[in-house]
């Protein structure tokens, strides 16, 4: 019997749908199972899933997109170096590092790159933006803006790869910041 979680705050109640699709991604694949069964698992309609995540994919990805959003407000007092640092300040496993970690049996790698590129992007942009108010020049900014958001999904992934809770994600993102100033330029 399911139960009801009507008046949970909007982040558990993501975090549960972000469970119940983990446990089914595992049991069916990705493809295999629907928003229905997603949100039947969780205990909440299906027309209530659509207020937590835009798709199945896009839900695994909700705690970090808060943390991009975070990064978007931090840029604008912030180096970019500080705010990209504060992405993984406090990050938990969650639904994410179980996907990076299970992708294939989970049927996600695709689903995943696809996702982890609009992430790419967006950090992307927002560090490119900020440098360009800071006077940069558009080019420089777009670039640095790329290896920014390169770095965070890189790290993100690495670290969900050795084991999410094993390591500091914090110290696998600043290992991936320090590779961007190693990258040797002809």
């Amino acid at each position: 019997m399911t139960t009801s979680r009507a008046g949970r705050p909007k982040a558990s109640s993501r975090e549960v749908l972000a469970e119940a699709a983990s446990e089914l991604f595992l049991e069916k694949g990705y493809e295999a199972t629907s928003i229905a069964e997603i949100a039947a698992r969780a205990g909440v309609s299906r027309s209530s899933f659509f207020n937590y995540a835009t798709s199945k994919g896009a839900l695994l990805w909700g705690g970090l997109d808060e943390r991009l959003d975070a990064l978007e407000r931090d840029l604008a007092t912030l180096r970019p170096g500080a705010a990209v640092r504060r992405v993984a300040d406090g990050f938990a496993p969650d639904a994410l590092a179980l996907a990076f970690a299970h992708a294939e049996a989970m049927g996600l790698v695709d689903e995943l790159d696809r996702e982890a590129a609009l992430r790419r992007s967006r950090i992307g942009r927002a560090v490119s933006r900020a440098l360009r108010r800071g006077g940069a020049d558009p080019l420089h900014a777009d670039v640095a803006g790329a290896a920014y958001g390169g770095a965070v999904i890189a790290a993100v992934e690495r670290w969900a790869l050795a084991g999410p809770g094993r390591s500091d994600l914090a110290a696998t993102l600043e290992s991936a910041l320090g590779a961007i100033a190693r990258i040797p330029v002809d």
